[in-house]
């Protein structure tokens, strides 16, 4: 953004904006704004937001696009506001490409809000504390941090790790190879042998896979330190260009967690060798569904729910029932979803056995059942993973149960657009996390507590764990 408009030529109420996927997130929906916060007419920093946006036109938000053409308007690196003055052609051009104007501008004008209090923040603390410049503080809290994620990387075992698996694409599987050397107190990254570029919406720009792997990284090292440059620091990642996860223009990226999500436990996996105590099986992850429809009073939707699969475990931790890995949406609680789309839940419920059996045990999965009680046919897109490849166990930890995702109690693709009836039904049948370590070595007591809290079965208790319950709980 500072390469487009440098800091001499911005001006006190000056905002920028761009949905450009390979500066950005990854994909355009996401619209990124900054703001320079001024103090005594001199930049002393930048406050920014990054809101995903209900609808940009094109096809919407799913997997099924062939190329960025078709996946919706894109902003390049634009003045939004000018001096305090919003730019309004701008506005206008989202209004035009937008199925929900008011919903789409909501959130931009959200975004503005948000950057205005961050910068009203900053210059609160500066006046508190009394600094005039941030750049002494900031330099001592990089020099830490980096200080710290070395020190915490030394500890490791030097080497060259490799993980190669194959995972699911739209119409075939993809290979991603993930290569971690660890050479004093330094990381290198290299995804040298991964597949191809696709031409399905679920390629990734190399800023998403960065953003994956450091994470990954910093799970491992300080993760109680707020992110900074720093982190990254110790850290270099790089991919061959074209390739699925360093994909370029004019790919389609509209779904790129779909792979992009397997980066993170592509280098737990690898770094197994190194770190075994530290590192996590997989997760089961998510399903995003997008919903397009009328609601019951007439008015225009688009909007997300997303489901979670199970937590991947970690040594003497069971993974977390229902909780997103490695990303971290939030369900829509059921009120406000069925009140935002008129759709209905029927039902939520854990999933027994799904779980990987480990002597810590993968969390458990969930169903979703949700019904169109709009009186209107909806567009819906499926975004799932773990369909064909479960996920992992780790050290002798099983693998947890695959996910499904059913129209009307009949299986459909997991990255694809249907048009559902109403009263149709949809269920999402959520993947389970791996387990970690031997499911033999898990302490009888937890055995027995999984199984009265029915998240195993007295069928799992024995065949998977040795454990034998008898009818009084013994």
């Amino acid at each position: 953004m500072l390469n487009r408009f440098p800091p001499e030529t911005l001006r006190p109420g000056d905002v920028i904006a761009t949905n450009d996927a390979w500066i950005g997130t990854g994909h355009l929906f996401d619209i990124n704004v900054m703001r320079p916060v001024f103090r005594s007419d001199r930049i002393v920093g930048y406050s920014m937001s990054i809101t995903h946006l209900p609808d940009i036109g094109g096809v919407g938000l799913s997997a099924v696009a062939t190329d960025i053409f078709l996946e919706g308007l894109r902003l390049p690196i634009c003045k939004l506001v000018r001096e305090g003055e919003i730019d309004d052609f701008i506005l206008d051009l989202f209004r035009m490409n937008s199925r929900v104007p008011d919903q789409t501008i909501g959130d931009i004008m959200a975004n503005l809000t948000a950057n205005e209090v961050g910068g009203r923040h900053l210059l609160e603390f500066m006046d508190e504390y009394g600094l005039d410049d941030l750049m002494p503080l900031s330099r001592v809290i990089r020099n830490q941090t980096e200080s710290a994620m070395r020190e915490k990387i030394r500890a490791w075992r030097d080497g060259i790790y490799v993980y190669e698996a194959d995972l699911e694409g739209v119409d075939e599987p993809f290979t991603m190879v993930c290569t971690v050397t660890v050479a004093g107190d330094g990381v290198v990254i290299d995804f040298d042998g991964t597949s191809g570029s696709v031409p399905h919406g679920i390629n990734v720009p190399f800023c998403f896979t960065r953003a994956m792997a450091n994470y990954a990284i910093k799970c491992l090292t300080v993760p109680g330190i707020p992110n900074n440059e720093g982190a990254i620091a110790p850290i270099t990642i790089t991919a061959p260009e074209g390739c699925i996860v360093n994909t370029l223009p004019p790919s389609p990226t509209g779904g790129r967690h779909l792979v992009g999500h397997f980066v993170t436990p592509a280098v737990f996996n690898a770094l197994a060798g190194a770190v075994p105590s530290m590192v996590q099986a997989d997760c089961g992850m998510m399903t995003d569904f997008i919903v397009r429809g009328i609601h019951r009073n007439r008015r225009q939707f688009a909007t997300m729910y997303s489901a979670a699969g199970g937590f991947g475990a970690l040594q003497n931790h069971d993974g977390r029932a229902t909780a997103p890995g490695p990303s971290n949406m939030a369900v829509v609680p059921v009120e406000v979803w069925e009140n935002l789309t008129s759709m209905t839940i029927k039902r939520k419920n854990l999933l027994i056995d799904s779980g990987g059996p480990g002597a810590s045990r993968g969390g458990l999965g969930q169903e979703t059942i949700l019904r169109n009680d709009t009186g209107n046919p909806m567009t819906i897109f499926t975004m799932s993973y773990r369909t064909e490849y479960p996920a992992r166990g780790l050290l002798g930890g099983k693998d947890g149960r695959l996910r499904q995702n059913k129209i009307n109690g009949e299986t459909v693709h997991p990255k694809s657009q249907f048009t559902i009836q109403p009263g149709d039904e949809v269920s999402l049948i959520e993947a389970g996390g791996g387990g970690f370590g031997e499911p033999t070595a898990r302490a009888h007591d937890l055995v027995l507590r999984d199984v009265r809290n029915r998240f195993v079965s007295l069928e799992s208790a024995k065949r998977d764990y040795g454990v034998e319950i008898e009818a009084e709980g013994h």
